[in-house]
C-alpha cells in the first residue's frame, strides 16, 4: 500500500542539492546576492564539513538525487574540494560547479575532468582587466579567470562564461562573446543583477541597468548576436520576455526546477537556497541533526510552495501565460523583497508598470 509520503516523494523528487560550501569568498563583488565575507585564503570562515556533505548526499539519494551543484562563496576555497569531487564520482552523480576561477589551476581542472558528467561555469564580468576587477574587487582576478577557462578547455571541459550585466560593462557584450570564442568556452550567460544584498544597494543607487535597457539588450542577444556565433548565448531575463523560437528550441528555457531543489549552507543548514544566509525562516534544519527525508517531505514552507505554485502567484505573474514554466522566476527573490512567496517578480512588475510587459504573454 502506498502511503501519502510515498506519493509525495514520487511527485516531488529531490533532484538537486545546491551546496554553498564556503561562508567566505576570495573576491569582493559589488553585485553578489549572497554577500559572503572576504577571505583570500579560505581559512577565516567556516566551510561545510566533509562528513555533513557526505551525509546529505547519502540521505538525498533515496529521495531522487541525481545532481550536485557546488557553489559558494567560492567553492574552490574549500580545503577538501578534491575529496568532495571523489564522493560525487563514487555516488555517480552529475556535477555542476560555479566558480570565479581564481583557484582553478591545471591540477584542479584535471580533478574536475575525472567526473564524466560535469558542467562548469566561470564568472568574468568584463572584456578587460579594469572592468572585471572594478566589479570583482581584486586586482589580478581577470587574467586568473581567463586562465581558468583555458585550464578547463585543456582537459576537455568547455565551460560557460557568466557575465553579470551592469552599466560599466554593458558596452562589452560583443567583446565578451569574442573572448568566449577565443578561449574555447561553450556558452555565455548574461545575468541580470538581482536586488538582493549587495545587488540591492546597486539598484538603490541607480547603479543597475533599467528594465527597458535590459529588455532591449536581451532581445539583441537572442535575435541578433546569437545568429553570428557558434557559442551558445543565454540572456537570463524572465521567460515572458524570451523569443518563442528560442523557447521552442530549448535554448536554456526549461521548466523551473525549484520544486526539486534544496540548498545546504556552509554551516550545514538545509535552506530553500542560498537565501537562507539572509532569511532565517527559510532555513529548515541541519545535516546530521535533522533527517533529510523528514525535512524534504514535511517542511511546511516546502509544502506551501508545492501546493501553491504557480497558481498562487499574484500580480502580473498570476496572469502570465508562462507561469507554468517560470514558477514566478525566483521565489527566493520574491520573498526577500516582499516577505511573500506569491508577490510578482520585481522585473516583471516593473516592466508591467512601464508598459513593457509583452501583452501577448498575458492571459485573461
Amino acid at each position: 500500500m502506498n502511503t501519502s509520503n510515498d506519493q509525495e516523494e514520487r511527485k516531488y523528487p529531490l533532484n538537486r542539492l545546491y551546496f554553498y560550501l564556503t561562508e567566505g569568498c576570495n573576491l569582493a563583488c559589488r553585485h553578489c546576492w549572497l554577500s559572503p565575507k572576504f577571505d583570500s585564503t579560505g581559512e577565516k570562515y567556516p566551510t561545510l564539513p566533509v562528513e555533513m556533505f557526505e551525509m546529505a548526499i547519502k540521505e538525498a539519494k533515496p529521495l531522487g538525487l541525481t545532481n550536485v551543484k557546488l557553489t559558494g562563496g567560492e567553492p574552490l576555497l574549500h580545503p577538501q574540494f578534491t575529496t568532495l569531487l571523489e564522493i560525487i564520482r563514487r555516488e555517480k552523480l552529475t556535477l555542476t560547479i560555479e566558480t570565479n576561477g581564481l583557484l582553478c589551476t591545471p591540477e584542479i581542472a584535471k580533478e574536475i575532468a575525472k567526473s564524466p558528467n560535469r558542467f562548469v561555469s566561470v564568472s568574468i564580468d568584463g572584456a578587460d582587466a579594469a572592468t572585471h576587477e572594478w566589479v570583482r574587487g581584486v586586482s589580478g582576478s581577470f587574467e586568473r579567470a581567463r586562465q581558468a577557462v583555458s585550464n578547463l578547455v585543456a582537459v576537455g571541459i568547455s565551460p560557460q562564461i557568466i557575465m553579470s550585466i551592469m552599466p560599466c560593462n554593458v558596452g562589452q557584450v560583443d567583446a565578451m562573446i569574442r573572448m568566449a570564442e577565443d578561449l574555447g568556452a561553450s556558452s555565455v550567460k548574461f545575468n541580470i543583477v538581482q536586488p538582493i544584498a549587495r545587488g540591492e544597494r546597486l539598484h538603490e543607487n541607480d547603479d543597475a541597468l533599467g528594465i527597458e535597457t535590459l529588455i532591449k539588450l536581451g532581445r539583441h542577444v537572442e535575435m541578433d548576436l546569437a545568429k553570428n556565433t557558434e557559442v551558445n548565448l543565454f540572456f537570463d531575463y524572465p521567460m515572458a520576455f524570451r523569443a518563442l523560437s528560442r523557447i521552442a528550441n530549448g535554448d536554456g528555457c526549461s521548466v523551473c526546477g525549484i520544486l526539486g531543489v534544496l540548498g545546504i549552507t556552509g554551516s550545514g543548514h538545509y535552506a530553500l537556497c542560498g537565501i537562507g544566509e539572509h532569511i532565517s525562516e527559510l532555513v529548515f534544519g541541519r545535516a546530521g541533526a535533522d533527517r533529510l527525508e523528514e525535512v524534504w517531505q514535511k517542511n511546511p514552507v516546502l509544502n506551501e510552495l508545492r501546493f501553491g505554485l504557480p497558481d498562487g502567484l499574484d500580480g502580473v505573474c498570476k496572469r502570465c501565460l508562462m507561469k507554468q514554466r517560470c514558477m514566478g522566476s525566483c521565489i527566493a527573490q520574491n520573498y526577500y523583497r516582499t516577505g511573500n512567496f506569491w508577490g510578482p517578480y520585481w522585473f516583471c512588475e516593473q516592466a508591467k508598470k512601464r508598459g513593457l510587459f509583452p501583452e501577448s504573454r498575458i492571459g485573461t
